[in-house]
């Protein structure tokens, strides 16, 4: 049995056994500097009660030196991922002396050393189960406790955890930082970070209430901060949820940081909140942009209330805090914020990943079935995050703003400080709103799928309203027509769909959306009237979210192979240059990049994209100068030009200052730019070593390592593949870039002698890495082969593989038959 891997059955009697009260851990980080020093001591006291004579500790690290129980030593028995525990009394108190091991694929305490300045920085990040590499735990949600973290470090440095310190003791070159102990939280969301990292200090209050903020990053990013729209967010969001949840922020202090390497967007742990530097920008950067940091501000503070108040009793009801979040973050970004759109950006681009997600075989109800931490890893998809937040803006719609808060207030008063399953939500959302929300759970959060709407004409002539999957909907229909170069909304419906098929009174319109200012979930496929009508005038629609609707039906009918890719790719070209919206076009162009490597018939590629390289330069050179538009076209040319050399030389001549007026070329945008040319072999490693002088930094060394794998030489492909499996000392950041390079421009013929040796090697590197990096490898490196037959093959070979790693090749193996079905390689 894999120790590592615990299970829901094993953790529950665990918790039932044992009451945890208190976890005091002391962690020496004062030879973090030191680069050939791997590990760190630490120290974890817990104090609790239990009813049983043995049970286990959670640790990962490189040693264990020492268990205490009562006071009395014990044999160390640690099988390297659980600490045996025996002669346990009614009352106990347990001290474990350790050594946890400094991270470098993001997972426990990550280490980074910024090459800028050569200073050091730490961060934790453990969702769902990795506290344990840096203390002795019961690593679950269920098991909350009071924590204090005591944190020796160099004394220049910031000191940083979920509370406020309560003294500090400084030594020669040294500091101890001792916190105030937490209220009761969970392992996962506890944090410490450390290092010389840049502080800017703010302050939010209401009433009595007074809550110091703070905004962190590392000394060499500073300078790209944008601290004073972070901490505005801030404090509107805390306005907002001050006022939505009746319950004041519980945790102190709110501190935000940003940090390198990080594998996530963003994570709640209270008082500390830990953030992807990809939320800075080092130049220029678009309003959308902006809209999606502030989205994961909101969505984090949510969760200040939805799974740190709150919390999951396991990782089944996931949903409890992401799903909310999720919904959270939308919801007042639009109406607290100066980002009032949010909800067109949802409609487009969230939607589309649960979507997708919910067409995969391995899709699961929102409320899943999670039978152990694997499992639960690869839970944070697009069915519990944007497909739940799609599911509450449709129990909105049904029991009304007021309802659905005044629920959640209840839900927060009767649970603080506790762990919760569903029926807990809705017994106080089904008080509120005076509804049995059974048939409403059954229906949304306890089966999977999507249903898809479409209308057509009976018999009798009469237009009716067909579902697939069929579901409760409340929906809205909006009938636009075309006037005087506007598409116009002129009447709309509201409805009840239920059954599989709706009657409907509709009278003719250019235009009919099926799902008009999208209230449900659901795909709605256009009629061809409204197709054609799309086509030649979909940058005339007035209103963004109905566009959003329109963009989000196509890109959805191009993935299932009822709209031609080339016929979607020509509505992008002819309407993608008048969208005004930035948070649309910038999902329009990835998703039209995408349907020419994926989704075009392979015969007709080339042609493809070279018009569409040509369409972007073209626009590029047209577009307002200075405006998020002419950005945004500018980084599609860099992807672009990396699969059609057609305008490499305009490409050079924009690296060599050559740009349109109003265009910041930033250090990131030059990366790519230049990557193209290097993956086209129009440039070099000295090109390569000149802008790496230019940028040395931590990313400019990251996107170097990614430019000198995407050359097109075959040595350099296989050296590139032997570093991504082999090369242990590679951080999760480069690891992506040695992937990211064995995979440029789409040269199969560069590649795919690699094919067979990808299925070779997944069930060992399951085994032997953490799950993150063999996460990373599995899907990153899965081969875009011509048939099916290999995966097929693996798929029949290896019954009995960890079922996260069957996971992962079936939705890989599902996502490929759908891009060789939509292409004509295999039938439909």
């Amino acid at each position: 049995m894999d120790t590592a891997n615990l299970t829901r059955e094993e953790t529950a009697a665990r918790s039932a056994a044992v009451t945890l009260h208190r976890i005091r851990v002391e962690l020496d980080l004062t030879g973090a500097p030191e680069r050939a020093r791997t590990g760190f001591p630490t120290v974890t006291t817990l104090e609790f009660d239990a009813t049983a004579k043995t049970t286990w500790l959670d640790f990962i690290g490189e040693e264990v030196r020492r268990v205490e129980v009562n006071g009395v030593d014990q044999d160390v028995v640690w099988d390297g991922a659980r600490i045996s525990l025996a002669g346990l009394a009614a009352s106990n108190v347990v001290r474990v002396e350790a050594i946890g091991a400094y991270s470098r694929s993001g997972e426990g305490l990550h280490r980074f050393h910024d090459p800028a300045d050569d200073e050091t920085y730490l961060y934790t990040q453990y969702e769902p189960a990795d506290s344990r590499r840096v203390m002795a735990c019961f690593e679950q949600p269920d098991m909350k406790a009071e924590y204090t973290f005591v944190v020796d470090s160099p004394s220049e440095w910031e000191v940083l955890s979920n509370q406020t310190a309560a003294h500090t003791d400084l030594g020669v070159g040294v500091q101890r930082v001792e916190f105030t102990p937490t209220l009761p939280i969970s392992s996962y969301i506890t944090a410490v970070a450390a290092g010389p990292y840049t502080r800017v200090d703010g302050e939010w209050r209401r009433d009595e209430q007074q809550i110091s903020l703070g905004v962190f990053v590392r000394r060499s990013l500073a300078p790209y901060l944008e601290a004073d729209e972070i901490l505005d967010v801030t404090r509107q969001g805390l306005d907002f949820f001050t006022d939505a949840f009746a319950y004041p922020y519980p945790w102190g202090k709110y501190d935000q940081i940003f940090v390198p390497e990080y594998n996530l967007g963003a994570m709640e742990n209270p008082g500390l909140v830990t953030f992807t530097e990809s939320y800075l920008s080092r130049g220029a950067a678009t309003e959308a942009q902006r809209a999606a940091r502030a989205n994961t501000i909101l969505h984090e503070m949510a969760h200040m209330w939805f799974g740190d108040l709150v919390t999951m009793t396991w990782w089944d009801d996931l949903w409890l805090k992401e799903s909310f979040a999720d919904y959270m973050g939308a919801h007042a970004s639009a109406v607290a914020t100066r980002f009032h759109d949010a909800w067109v950006k949802f409609a487009a681009s969230r939607k589309a990943w649960a979507y997708q997600q919910d067409q995969l075989p391995t899709t699961h109800p929102i409320v899943a079935d999670i039978t152990d931490l694997e499992a639960a890893k690869l839970n944070f998809d697009g069915i519990t995050y944007a497909k739940g937040a799609a599911v509450l803006k449709q129990l909105v719609a049904f029991v009304g703003d007021d309802a659905f808060f005044e629920g959640a207030r209840r839900y927060f008063a009767a649970n603080a400080f506790g762990n919760t399953t569903l029926d807990d939500f809705l017994v106080q959302l089904s008080a509120v709103s005076g509804r049995d929300m059974s048939d409403w759970s059954a229906a949304w959060l306890q089966t999977s799928g999507v249903s898809t709407l479409w209308t057509e004409m009976d018999d009798e002539g009469r237009v009716v309203l067909v579902q697939t999957d069929p579901r409760p909907h409340r929906l809205r229909i909006g009938l636009y027509e075309r006037q005087d170069g506007r598409v116009v909304r002129r009447e709309q419906r509201e409805l009840d769909v239920i059954g599989e098929r709706t009657p409907l009174d509709l009278p003719e319109a250019d235009l009919v959306l099926l799902n008009d200012d999208d209230l449900t979930y659901a795909k709605a496929r256009l009629d061809e009237r409204s197709l054609r009508t799309v086509e030649a005038s979909l940058s005339e629609i007035e209103e963004p979210l109905a566009r959003a609707l329109v963009w989000s039906s196509l890109w959805n009918a191009t993935r299932d192979g009822e709209l031609d890719a080339a016929r979607y790719v020509a509505i992008v070209r002819r309407h993608g240059p008048a969208e005004s919206n930035i948070g649309l076009l910038t999902g329009v162009l990835a998703n039209a990049a995408y349907a020419i490597r994926h989704f075009v018939a392979d015969d007709d590629r080339a042609a493809e994209q070279r018009s569409w390289t040509d369409a972007v330069w073209n626009t590029l050179q047209a577009a307002d100068a200075g405006s998020d538009a002419q950005l945004s076209w500018a980084r599609a040319l860099a992807t672009a030009s990396a699969y059609d050399d057609a305008h490499h030389e305009q490409v050079r001549a924009l690296l060599d200052g050559d740009v349109p007026t109003g265009l910041v070329v930033d250090p990131d945008l030059r990366w790519q730019l230049l990557t193209a040319l290097v993956t086209t072999g129009h440039a070099d490693l000295a090109d390569i070593s000149a802008e790496q002088e230019r940028d040395d930094t931590g990313s400019g060394r990251t996107a170097a390592r990614r430019a000198r794998a995407s050359r097109p030489d075959a040595a350099v492909r296989r050296e590139a593949w032997d570093s991504a499996w082999n090369d242990l000392s590679l951080s999760n950041d480069h690891l992506d870039a040695e992937i990211e390079g064995f995979r440029a421009g789409g040269r199969r013929d560069l590649i795919a002698g690699f094919d067979a040796a990808y299925f070779d090697r997944i069930a060992s590197v399951w085994e032997d890495r953490s799950i993150e990096i063999a996460r990373r490898l599995v899907l990153g490196l899965f081969p875009a082969t011509e048939s099916l037959q290999q995966v097929d093959w693996w798929l029949a070979e290896n019954p009995e593989a960890p079922a996260a790693l069957r996971r992962l090749v079936v939705e890989q193996r599902d996502q490929l038959a759908r891009e060789l079905r939509v292409r004509g390689v295999l039938p439909r």
